[in-house]
């Protein structure tokens, strides 16, 4: 029992080491490396390529993945800026894969930042990588140390599953300083999963919840008065206000917003992430407004819905290209319109799940919001119908100062409502 009691003991010890060298040397008010990383379209189209390699290859069959030092710091600051704004640097030496990485903290008495930097390395491609260095700023510790902390707090909570899905299909990895080469063999259930987990599926069984709230309103809808946005948001925000303590008022919001999102917009979302079915296919199924038109109330629910499962910037791009297409023959035309609720529903979507204090301002806001105006500027007065060869004549492109005058003019508008500012 002594020997029991001294191991525990000693494990606790040596996590209680790792977090404090983390605290004291990795939190800065510094970034080691810049964050804020900007998306370009193509960068998009490139990462969710990279990200979803794996799924061309059929079960039960052996595939291989090329990874160049490029691809892997595309697809990585992608994937990390899903969660917050974050930074990575990868290098790729000889059998060795450099880290730098440096993510932003919720606000704290410490710093800004968390700054850190790891090395993994194997010299048998049969054999995964090992930590063979780990820095918290500049203090560099033990590998040995930190691996096990690691390894433990990985066995000992959700992240396992998440190691196991990245891990368990891999047979060999080779490092060089020219690309990653990677071999693996995955089953149906491992794909599913893996598909899942990068198009950032929720199964969260709470969406039921909020799915049924949705049917009780359309059942009480007069069917002879328009659906607003707000018709649908208020008291689904009011519900997660209801639901949710402070640690859990993010994921409340996005499971809102996912659900008005289901309810408005199953097919257009799907175009590029995947979200659940709704249970509401069997329903009466209202057109839902705003300013009179249902191209805004789509626009603005699947940029939150995005932007609060995804990442802001990738919904912005996202909005901003769907513009671009519609101006190519045969769309509706470029529509400063729709890039304003586009880029309003981005700000709801982000302040929304931007902090556990932030989401519990939003929750509280919303349940006192009058009407859609109250988070959605008028936009009807803006330029749209644009085809290709007029918006290139009025605006040449997405980077001319014209351009870029009238989006800063749509910005202000969205940060002039005093909902986005709950301080």
């Amino acid at each position: 029992m002594k020997i029991l009691l001294r191991i525990v003991l000693l494990f606790l010890s040596l996590c209680l080491l790792l977090c404090a060298s983390l605290v004291f040397f990795g939190v800065s008010d510094r970034p080691d490396i810049a964050v804020g990383w900007k998306l370009t379209h193509d960068d998009v189209v490139r990462a969710q390529k990279i990200l979803h390699e794996g799924a061309k290859t059929k079960p039960d069959e052996i595939g291989s993945i090329e990874l160049t030092q490029a691809d892997l710091n595309l697809a990585a600051n992608y994937l990390l800026n899903r969660y917050s704004k974050s930074a990575v640097n990868i290098e790729l030496r000889s059998h060795v894969l450099r880290f730098t990485v440096t993510t932003t903290l919720p606000k704290n008495s410490f710093g800004e930042y968390l700054n850190i930097s790891f090395r993994l390395g194997n010299d048998n491609p049969n054999e995964l990588p090992t930590l063979t260095k780990f820095k918290a700023g500049k203090l560099l510790l033990p590998s040995k140390l930190a691996s096990f902390v690691i390894d433990t707090i990985i066995q000992n909570t959700s992240l396992k599953n998440y190691v196991i899905l990245a891990t368990e299909p891999i047979k060999t990895i080779s490092i060089n300083p020219e690309k990653l080469s990677i071999s693996y063999y995955s089953n149906m259930n491992t794909m599913i999963q893996a598909r899942n987990f990068l198009t950032n599926g929720t199964e969260n069984p709470d969406l039921n919840i909020y799915q049924n709230k949705l049917v009780e309103i359309i059942a009480q809808h007069n069917p002879n008065q328009r659906l607003s946005l707000a018709d649908l948001l208020k008291p689904l925000f009011e519900l997660a206000l209801q639901r949710s303590t402070l640690d859990k008022a993010i994921e409340e919001n996005k499971l809102a917003i996912i659900a008005v999102n289901n309810y408005i917009n199953r097919k257009e979302t799907k175009k590029f992430f995947s979200f659940p079915a709704s249970n509401l296919t069997a329903q009466t199924r209202y057109p839902t407004f705003l300013y009179k038109r249902i191209d805004l109330a789509q626009h603005f629910i699947a940029s939150a819905a995005i932007a609060a499962s995804v990442n802001g910037q990738v919904a912005k791009v996202v909005g901003e290209e769907k513009e671009l297409s519609d101006a190519q023959e045969g769309g509706s035309g470029f529509s400063f319109v729709d890039l304003a609720a586009d880029k309003a529903g981005t700000k709801f979507g982000e302040i929304a799940t931007a902090s556990p204090e932030s989401a519990r301002k939003i929750q509280q806001a919303m349940a006192n919001i009058t009407d859609y105006s109250d988070f959605m500027p008028d936009p009807t007065d803006l330029p749209e119908h644009m085809n290709d060869a007029e918006f290139k004549e009025r605006y040449e492109s997405v980077d001319s100062l014209v351009y870029q005058a009238l989006s800063n003019q749509i910005d202000a508008r969205i940060a002039a409502i005093p909902f986005y500012h709950q301080d």
